[in-house]
């Protein structure tokens, strides 16, 4: 799961370096399922769902209103948008989930604040995946620090345990819910993923059957790490090859 969360990292990073004005979500999407099929690992989500309405891409990206799960297009990104990217990958049988949310060009202060806030929260949230903590306490911190700067946490979508599947038990809520008695026991692997909203945190999906959108269009923005429970300080999973945190190497583009 190292080796996937490195490979997935490292994709991450240059895709972001493409994320500039003008280009389309299509083209991110294209240039995403090349890098890891280069890597070796397959894109976790093509094909993902249903057999009757899978996932087309290898890419989520979901603008402005946009919460996740948006389909790449040939819709161009544009000056002042929010960008989110969420992306999963198998390598050797094990997957990685990670996302964030990108500033494109110049941004208005409120978004540039929700961003700063969402990102935070990801950390807050990880810093409770430790040994003898219990899923509750990540979605607490998660929602008391997010509410504290008067932001909706999204209740519709949560976190999840992963590792031989994209998606497995655990549910990892981002506020407090009646699922927060789990245990927190070494070697449990979850994706925490913050997903916060100017606005509300009621949301809609459209009619392509994946976007989901506030409902009340309010601006959103999401950030994902795959994190390994341990006994005395979580380790994220999703690291580039050295150790350094992508969202580190994507702030200074």
């Amino acid at each position: 799961m190292r080796r996937a969360g490195n490979l997935l990292a490292s994709v991450f990073v240059k895709v972001a370096e493409r994320a500039v004005v003008g280009v389309t979500t299509l083209e991110l999407d294209a240039l995403a399922e090349e890098l890891i099929i280069k890597g070796g690992g397959k894109p976790a989500f093509k094909g993902y769902g249903s057999p009757k309405h899978p996932f087309p891409n290898t890419t989520c990206i979901s603008i402005n209103e946009e919460i996740v799960h948006g389909i790449p297009s040939k819709r161009k990104l544009k000056e002042g948008q929010i960008v989110g990217i969420d992306m999963g990958v198998q390598l050797n049988g094990y997957f990685a989930d990670m996302a964030c949310s990108l500033l494109i060009g110049d941004v208005d202060q409120s978004v540039r604040d929700l961003h700063s806030v969402t990102k935070s929260a990801l950390y807050k949230g990880i810093s409770q995946a430790v040994v003898g903590k219990r899923i509750g306490n990540i979605g607490a911190t998660v929602q008391d620090w997010v509410e504290s700067h008067h932001y909706s946490v999204i209740r519709d979508l949560v976190g999840h345990g992963i590792g031989t599947h994209l998606h497995e038990e655990p549910a990892v809520p981002n506020f407090r819910s009646h699922e927060g008695n789990v245990l927190l026991r070494e070697g449990m692997t979850i994706a925490i993923e913050p997903m916060v909203a100017i606005g509300g945190w009621e949301v809609n999906t459209l009619s392509d059957g994946w976007t989901s959108v506030t409902a009340d269009r309010s601006m959103s923005a999401h950030f994902e790490h795959t994190v390994l429970v341990k006994e005395n300080e979580p380790e994220i999973l999703t690291l580039l090859d050295d150790g350094t945190d992508p969202w580190a190497v994507i702030q200074s583009i």
